[in-house]
């Protein structure tokens, strides 16, 4: 099942399998890691959902729900 980065709840994983949006924000995603092909677990999300916590790579990162509704992800089969 494909969903967005920003609708995944905390404790959700799966692999990163596009990214939207173009020009300088998709640029800051690929220079931060978050390409195709990356595994990711959602670590925190605040209260309103802004910003999310994700481990991707094996570090951290912390992105706005902006920039996670841009990221597609499929999730790992027990998930669902």
């Amino acid at each position: 099942m494909r969903k967005k980065l920003s609708e995944l709840a905390i404790g959700e994983t799966g692999l990163i399998v596009g990214v939207e949006g173009e020009g300088r924000i998709r640029r800051r995603l690929f220079d931060m890691g978050v390409t195709p092909g990356a595994s990711i677990l959602v670590r925190k999300k605040a209260p309103l959902g802004d910003p999310v916590e994700i481990t991707i790579r094996g570090y951290e990162l912390t992105l706005r729900k902006e920039e996670a509704a841009l990221v597609v992800v499929e999730l790992d089969g027990g998930n669902d």
